[in-house]
């Protein structure tokens, strides 16, 4: 059974039990929307970060397997909340307008 997710639900950037998406509904101009809002910023600005030391480190020479196979693992995480982020922004933006002129 399909489950469908309104118009005004915003996906959230973290996950609720087992792994299942959160949603909130509303205008975005709520408590928990300004939460997320704050999540997902935080969550571009450490990909940022990262991709820097990433840079750093495939200059580095003397860069270890083990380091390599941690900021891979971290990449991994970061590239599944950027996606989410863009997932959840790429829905608000497909969502019909609630304007007369929608």
């Amino acid at each position: 059974m399909t489950r469908r997710i309104p118009d005004s639900a915003r996906l959230l950037p973290w996950s609720g039990p087992e792994g299942k998406p959160c949603y909130v509904l509303g205008d975005g101009a709520g408590y928990v929307s300004r939460f997320a809002d704050n999540v997902e910023s935080v969550q571009l600005g450490m990909a940022v970060e990262l991709l820097d030391h990433v840079a750093d480190m495939l200059d580095d020479r003397q860069v270890t397997s083990a380091q390599l196979r941690f900021v891979v693992a971290r990449l991994a995480e970061s590239l599944r909340d950027v996606h989410r982020i863009a997932e959840s922004r790429g829905e608000r933006h497909a969502a019909p307008s609630a304007g007369p002129e929608g």
